[in-house]
């Protein structure tokens, strides 16, 4: 089991000193990889339901800081050695393929190749709105966005159509370290999602913490693989997000999660040294 850290670029960790703090003691305490949020606004007095809260709001003033996520990772890779660097999520369909297939390539290299580029496809109707992107449109920008940077991150250049996005032969350099490309990890608390990570996905990040919802989504995902003629166990899993223990760490290995991610366990140096060193111990006893 791997565990990850959540919500690596929000809050006090936008600024230098406590990201460079949380990322290199999460490297020395053993942590795989930090994972970071994405929202380029939050609209003020936003009337979509965040899905992750009972509060159907998100758990943070709107003013919370929460620079670009490919940005703070790559100031992350600067500062770090083996620690892998995530987007947990990215929302894809606000970006054009084109930006996002050189930017994640970029940072695979510039990173040695330890990149995971976490996805979804959004929840706040009023930030799409801003951007004057369809929301509704969504799910099916996020599906062909995919299949563009795959073709971009190839070896050779080849033209691309598709109802959003089309090209001819275009050359698009440096090519990801990882091959054939950086690991997309489909996010997401539905059904769609689980069916979305059988389909297009290298891993799935389920949103829930109810172990039977956990179970439910996995049998949903396992089912679209039978139908779409992919082996479930090539989708890594990751799941979790709350305080673990090691009974709760193998109950998830067991439904065949391979990764369990947790928020930091404070906002200061000394709280994030003393919890981060003792998640060390209990990864430790998991192994």
């Amino acid at each position: 089991m791997k565990f990850g850290l959540m919500y690596a670029n929000a809050g006090p960790f936008a600024f230098p000193e406590m990201l460079t703090h949380l990322a290199t003691t999460a490297e020395r305490t053993g942590i795989e990889s930090i994972w970071a949020v994405e929202h380029v606004v939050i609209p003020v007095g936003y009337k979509s339901t965040y899905p992750y809260d009972p509060s159907g709001k998100i758990p943070a003033p709107p003013q919370v800081p929460m620079p670009d996520p490919l940005i703070a990772l790559a100031y992350a890779a600067a500062v770090t050695k083996t620690l892998r660097l995530a987007t947990g999520i990215l929302i894809l369909p606000q970006r054009h393929p084109l930006y996002v297939a050189k930017e994640v390539a970029s940072l695979d290299v510039l990173s040695g190749g330890r990149l995971i580029l976490g996805i979804g496809v959004g929840w706040l109707e009023e930030e799409f709105q801003a951007l004057g992107i369809p929301f509704r449109e969504r799910a099916a920008r996020t599906a062909e966005t995919v299949r563009a940077m795959r073709s971009l991150w190839k070896p050779e250049p080849e033209p691309f159509s598709g109802k959003f996005f089309r090209w001819g032969p275009l050359e698009s350099h440096p090519k990801p370290v990882q091959q054939p490309g950086v690991p997309i990890v489909v996010g997401g608390h539905t059904d769609i999602a689980a069916r979305r990570a059988a389909r297009y996905g290298d891993g799935f990040f389920p949103g829930v913490t109810d172990e039977e919802k956990l179970t439910r989504l996995l049998g949903i995902m396992r089912e679209e693989c039978a139908k779409v003629g992919r082996d479930p166990a090539k989708i890594e899993v990751t799941s979790g997000r709350a305080a673990p223990d090691v009974d709760g760490v193998r109950r998830l290995r067991d439904l065949g999660v391979s990764r369990f991610m947790v928020p930091p366990p404070a906002f200061d140096p000394d709280g994030i040294t003393e919890g981060l060193e003792r998640l060390g111990d209990l990864i430790a006893k998991v192994r």
